[in-house]
C-alpha cells in the first residue's frame, strides 16, 4: 500500500480502532524513502466516522436485500388487490342473487307450471318490492288456473263418460248411424253402420258423405240445402250384394254455423222381400185357384178327343195328334207352373225328423248325377252321419232344385266349355248351424241385382218360373238357416261359376216352431 503513494495523491487512512490519522508520501530524492506523518483526532469525529461506516455497512446491506423487499411488497400488494378483488366480487354477487332470486323462483314455479303442477307456490318476501307483487299475481293465477283445471277435468270426465254411454247406445243399436259436421264429413260411424256398408270407420272417418257413400248423395245435398230432416229409400250394392236402406237426414239443434247431421240407415231388406214376397204370395194363390180349375177338364177333354177320333179320322190325322199331343203337354206344363205356385204360396208344413244329412245329399246328388252324366259332380262330406233336425222331404226338394238349377247353368254353356261341367258339394259344421255349399263352373250370377234372385218370379232363365230360389230360401228359413249367393272362389275354376251356400240349424228349432204354428193356425180355421 506504501508504493502506492505518489507526491501528488498520498496516502491518507485512519488505522482500525485507532484514535489518530496517518499519512503517507514519497520524499523527492530519495528512492524509497517516504515520510510518514500522524496526527491525533478528537474522539467525537472518531465516533462520527465509526458510526458513519455502520450506516454505510447497513445502507450496503439494504442495498443488496432491496430487491427481495421489492418482491415482498409486490406480494403483499398483489395480495391485497386480490382480497379487495374478490371481496368485490363477492359483494356484487350476493347483491345480484338477492336481486333475481325472486326472478329465479317465479322461473323455477313457472316451469313447474309448465310441466302441469298447478298446486306450486311461490314464495313472497315484502321487502323485495315489485317482485313481491309479481310473486302474489303469480300466485294467484296458479290457483285460478287449478280451479279452472279441475272444472275441466270434471267437465271432461262428465262429457267422457257421455261420449261411452253414447257409443255403447249407437254400438248396440240396429241402425246404422253416421254423424257429419258442417263441410258434410263424416265424423263418427257406428258398428251397425260398419256392417251394412262393409266399411270401418278408419277408412270412412274424414271422406264426404256424398263420395262415401254415393247412393245417398241425393238426400245429403237436399238435408244440407233445405236444413231439415230428409227421408228416402235407397239400394246400396256392396260386393255383389244389394240392400235396401231407409235413410233419414236430420240437422243437430245447433248453432247455424256449427251444427252437424246424423243419416241413420235402417236395412229394410227383409221387409221389402217380406211384403213382395206376401203380395206373390196372394197373387200365386188367386192365380193357382183360378187356373187349376179349367185344367183338369182341359186335359181330360183333349184326352178323350185323342182316344175317340184318333182312329177315325183320317185326313190330317198327324195334325190332330199334334194339336192334341200340345194341348196335354202344355196343360202339364201349366199343372206344374200352378203346383209351383200353390207351393210357394203355402208352404207344407215341415214334419222335423233326427235323419242324417248326409244321406239326404247323397241321395240329391245320385238323382242329378243319374240325369246329367255328362257333368262331374264332386261331394265333400264329414265322415260318417251328419245327424240334424230337419224335413227331409223339404230339404230334398231344396237340395234338387239348387243342383238342378247348377247342372241347367252349366249345360247352357257353349259346347265345347260344357264337357269340363263340374258341380262340388260340400258340407261344414259352424257351431250349431250346418252349411251346404254347391258349387259349379258354370257362367255364374249376375252382379246386379243379384239379391233380387231370391224374390218370386224374378229369374234370369228363358223358361223359368223365378219361384225355385224363392221356394229354397223359404225352406231354408223355417229351418233356421238361409241361402247365400256369392261367386265361386278363386281356387274353383279360376273363380268362375256361382258359388250358392245353405245353411240350417241343426237342432232343428225354427222348423219345429213353424210347424207348431202351422197346426195351431189349421186347428183355428
Amino acid at each position: 500500500m506504501v508504493k502506492e503513494a505518489t507526491a501528488q495523491q498520498p496516502i491518507v487512512y485512519v488505522p482500525p480502532s485507532a484514535d489518530y490519522v496517518a499519512a503517507i508520501i514519497p520524499l523527492i530524492g530519495y528512492e524509497d524513502t517516504y515520510l510518514y506523518i500522524a496526527r491525533p483526532i478528537d474522539p467525537r469525529v472518531i465516533q462520527y466516522l465509526r458510526q458513519t461506516e455502520a450506516n454505510l455497512l447497513e445502507y450496503r446491506g439494504l442495498e443488496q436485500r432491496r430487491f427481495g423487499v421489492q418482491i415482498a411488497f409486490a406480494l403483499m400488494y398483489a395480495v391485497i388487490a386480490m382480497i379487495l378483488l374478490l371481496s368485490s366480487i363477492w359483494i356484487g354477487l350476493n347483491f345480484a342473487n338477492r336481486l333475481v332470486a325472486p326472478i329465479r323462483r317465479l322461473i323455477t314455479a313457472a316451469d313447474l307450471v309448465a310441466s302441469g303442477n298447478l298446486y306450486v307456490q311461490v314464495p313472497v318476501r315484502q321487502s323485495e318490492g315489485d317482485l313481491a307483487n309479481l310473486g302474489d299475481s303469480f300466485n294467484k293465477m296458479t290457483s285460478e288456473l287449478r280451479a279452472q283445471n279441475s272444472d275441466l277435468t270434471r267437465a271432461r270426465d262428465q262429457i267422457d263418460e257421455r261420449r261411452r254411454f253414447s257409443e255403447a247406445v249407437l254400438a248396440g243399436v240396429g241402425a246404422g248411424v253416421i254423424g257429419l259436421n258442417a263441410a258434410g264429413e263424416i265424423t263418427i260411424l257406428n258398428r251397425s253402420a260398419e256392417r251394412l256398408l262393409g266399411v270401418s270407420e278408419a277408412e270412412m272417418i274424414g271422406r264426404g258423405a256424398a263420395d262415401a257413400i254415393p247412393e245417398i248423395a241425393t238426400l245429403v245435398r237436399d238435408a244440407f240445402a233445405d236444413n231439415y230432416r230428409v227421408n228416402g229409400t235407397v239400394t246400396i250394392s256392396r260386393d255383389g250384394r244389394e240392400r235396401t236402406f231407409n235413410v233419414r237426414v236430420t240437422t243437430e239443434q245447433a248453432d247455424e254455423t256449427e251444427h252437424g247431421y246424423v243419416i241413420t240407415l235402417d236395412d229394410i231388406t227383409e221387409l221389402v222381400t217380406a211384403q213382395r214376397t206376401s203380395a206373390w204370395a196372394d197373387i200365386a194363390r188367386r192365380i193357382a185357384h183360378e187356373i187349376k180349375n179349367p185344367l183338369t177338364p182341359i186335359q181330360l177333354s183333349a184326352e178323350r178327343l185323342k182316344r175317340k177320333y184318333g182312329k177315325t179320322i183320317l185326313q190330317d190325322r198327324e195334325i190332330f195328334e199334334q194339336c192334341t199331343e200340345t194341348i196335354i203337354r202344355q196343360v202339364g206344363d201349366i199343372g206344374r207352373m200352378v203346383d209351383e205356385f200353390s207351393s210357394f204360396a203355402r208352404m207344407p208344413k215341415p214334419v222335423v225328423e233326427t235323419q242324417d244329412l248326409a244321406e239326404t245329399i247323397r241321395q240329391a246328388v245320385f238323382l242329378q248325377r243319374v240325369g246329367h252324366q255328362n257333368i262331374k259332380f264332386e261331394t265333400e262330406l264329414p265322415q260318417g252321419a251328419i245327424t240334424a233336425r230337419y224335413d227331409r222331404r223339404l230339404i230334398s226338394q231344396a237340395l234338387t232344385n239348387i243342383l238342378k238349377n247348377a247342372a241347367e247353368a252349366i249345360e247352357a254353356l257353349p259346347q265345347d266349355e260344357r264337357n269340363d261341367g263340374k258341380i262340388r258339394v260340400r258340407t261344414t259344421r259352424e257351431g250349431d248351424m250346418i252349411v251346404i255349399e254347391v258349387i259349379d263352373n258354370g257362367p255364374g250370377l249376375p252382379k246386379e241385382n243379384r239379391e233380387r234372385l231370391l224374390e218370386p218370379y224374378v229369374t234370369t232363365r228363358e223358361k223359368g218360373t223365378g219361384l225355385g230360389l224363392a221356394i229354397v230360401g223359404k225352406i231354408f228359413e223355417e229351418h233356421g238357416g238361409h241361402l247365400e249367393l256369392n261367386d265361386a272362389p278363386a281356387d274353383f275354376a279360376n273363380g268362375r261359376g256361382a258359388w250358392i251356400r245353405l245353411t240350417l240349424a241343426s237342432n232343428g228349432t225354427n222348423a219345429a216352431a213353424n210347424a207348431d204354428v202351422s197346426n195351431k193356425r189349421d186347428t183355428v180355421n
